[in-house]
């Protein structure tokens, strides 16, 4: 296709592309970069700013093997064992040792990781991790991987970038025939558009592409207490889920041991890496209680750093416990953790004098889109890739800083598997005039719109209160009924009302809330990042739980 003009101000109501990019966070950027010197047409749309991503927050950095004391097989090692028996070893090795490549492409970007002394890469650890392997921007890592990444996308004319559009659902050969009362053999399905949302001019736009790649993120901010942005509201795994598409092992949630407690109800993200140099856990009573937990003490896997927080803050009644680091000096940790220690400092800690109050908060949705290693799902033309997909890396338990690599390398080879599917596919299979234009059924502005923020909160405590940490399967059933009740209510607004962005994320975040408690239930036993009082051991054999929309 040719190269399109780049948006304007004003969107007209179809636009056609070769692909379609959902979120502007390092997987779909590198995604989109890759796609389009393919010679292929790429629009990507974000719901906010372009900057605006879990990209940008990432602070610990990027896990590549780079060190002559590091290898492949350490690291695949320390990946299996965090993810508790339920990683792809397949996957697991591939993504690793594909690591390298990407990691030299981002170089060749202009990103410029933080060096030592002597010139080398200042390389981090962090809690899992044998080695020192975390490639590193100081503690502002994921900023500087997207600043790179955005300047060369704007210097790619076959990107168009549309800031402020929510993408709202997939437009599917499948749904189309539906609504024409028709039957389409199963294998006939596959991806033709998207429907957005251009939330400053408050209309839906119809995008047509054979090729949409979901990469807007994990869903944070379902619960109460998250180190997330506001915009993780689980839009790309609710719109696969909502288009057939298996979602897979929903159930294990990452929760952040060490967020910045505050009174105030910030949890600023204390980056793992602060205990990687050093930091010690301390409970109210001053006792460095780790080692009573694991042999790696403050470096253990991210799950059991949180359960053992959890439990020292249920036993002595604090709300938080504290991160002391205060055995390093000032400079360092100015240089080391710029980020942190300015943020820190504005909430009056000296973190070189003073202990920091941390709790767990909710980081990482480890579960998400059922992909292969191209990055496809079981729709044709559809892929995801980062956060909001499930390779099988990380099994039950993320590996810190996994994640970056992760993004990075499935970019990669899902774009070398959507060059192979274009060249299979015919131009005319999708025609424009094939799609309908949007309809509003109720065509008004919502009514009242307390209802949306009462219900918006109701599921974050409710999400908190009975799908957090520690679970019993009384509280999930508990949660089920209540998030049912939700999803009706919120239902009946979509149907009646003109949709806006707030009452699109609503919608989003219940539906992968029914989707976590879901898996939750399916899962009798305690394993990785789940863990339920009923069934305390694993079972012998590790295996995935699914769902998927039936028509």
């Amino acid at each position: 296709m040719s190269v399109p003009p780049a948006p304007s101000s004003v969107a007209p109501r179809a636009r056609a592309y070769d692909v379609l990019v959902i979120g502007s966070g390092i997987a779909g950027l590198s995604f989109a970069l890759k796609v389009a010197q393919q010679g292929r047409s790429v629009a990507i749309l974000t719901k906010k700013n372009k900057a605006d991503s879990n990209t940008n927050w990432a602070q610990g950095g990027i896990a590549v093997v780079t060190a002559e004391t590091d290898d492949f097989a350490k690291h695949v090692t320390d990946t299996l064992v965090a993810g508790d028996g339920l990683c792809d070893r397949k996957v697991v090795k591939q993504i690793i040792t594909d690591g390298p490549a990407r990691v030299r492409e981002l170089i060749d970007l202009g990103l410029k990781f933080s060096r030592d002394d002597d010139g080398g890469y200042d390389l981090g650890r962090e809690g899992g991790h044998s080695e020192r392997r975390i490639l590193h921007v100081k503690d502002m890592t994921g900023k500087a991987i997207e600043s790179a990444l955005i300047k060369a996308i704007a210097r790619e004319p076959r990107i168009a970038l549309f800031e402020h559009f929510f993408a709202i659902d997939v437009i599917t050969a499948g749904k189309l025939a539906r609504r024409q009362r028709k039957t389409l053999p199963p294998d006939a399905d596959r991806v033709v558009g998207v429907y957005a949302l251009d939330v400053r001019d408050r209309r839906v736009v119809t995008f047509q592409a054979p090729v949409v790649m979901l990469s807007s993120g994990g869903a944070g901010q379902v619960y109460l207490y998250t180190t997330n942005p506001d915009i993780a509201t689980g839009d790309g795994i609710a719109m696969a889920y909502r288009a057939g598409v298996e979602v897979r092992n929903m159930e294990f949630i990452q929760f952040h041991p060490t967020a910045l407690y505050s009174l105030s109800g910030k949890r600023f993200l204390i980056s793992e890496a602060v205990r990687g140099e050093g930091a010690i856990l301390r409970n109210a009573e001053g006792e460095a209680f780790m080692p009573r937990y694991h042999p790696q003490a403050d470096l253990a896997p991210r799950d059991i750093v949180a359960r053992a927080i959890d439990a020292e803050m249920k036993r002595t009644g604090s709300p938080h416990v504290w991160l002391d680091i205060t055995h390093r000096n000032s400079a360092f940790l100015r240089s080391r953790f710029p980020l942190i220690h300015k943020f820190c400092t504005d909430e009056g800690i000296d973190i070189a004098k003073d202990k920091i109050p941390v709790v767990p908060a909710a980081h990482y949705t480890c579960g998400g889109v059922a992909t292969t290693l191209a990055a496809e799902t079981t729709l044709a033309g559809l892929y995801a890739c980062g956060e909001v997909a499930c390779t099988g890396l990380h099994g039950a338990n993320r590996l810190a800083s996994n994640s970056l690599l992760e993004a990075v390398v499935m970019a990669h080879r899902g774009a070398a598997s959507v060059a192979a599917y274009l060249g299979r596919i015919r131009k005319a299979d999708a025609p424009v005039a094939a799609i309908p234009e949007w309809r509003d059924f109720g065509g008004g502005d919502l009514d009242e719109r307390v209802v949306i923020t009462h219900n918006w909160e109701e599921l974050r405590r409710t999400m908190w209160d009975y799908v957090s940490i520690m679970r019993t399967t009384k509280r999930l059933e508990r949660a089920r009924t209540r998030i049912a009740n939700l999803s009706r209510e919120i239902q009946e607004y979509y149907a009646n009302f003109s949709v806006d962005s707030r009452l699109l994320e609503l919608r989003n975040m219940i539906q992968v809330a029914e989707l976590i408690v879901a898996c939750a239930l399916q899962r009798q036993e305690s394993r990785g990042l789940h863990a339920v009082a009923e069934f305390p051991a694993k079972l012998p054999r590790a295996a995935d739980t699914s769902v998927r929309r039936k028509f």
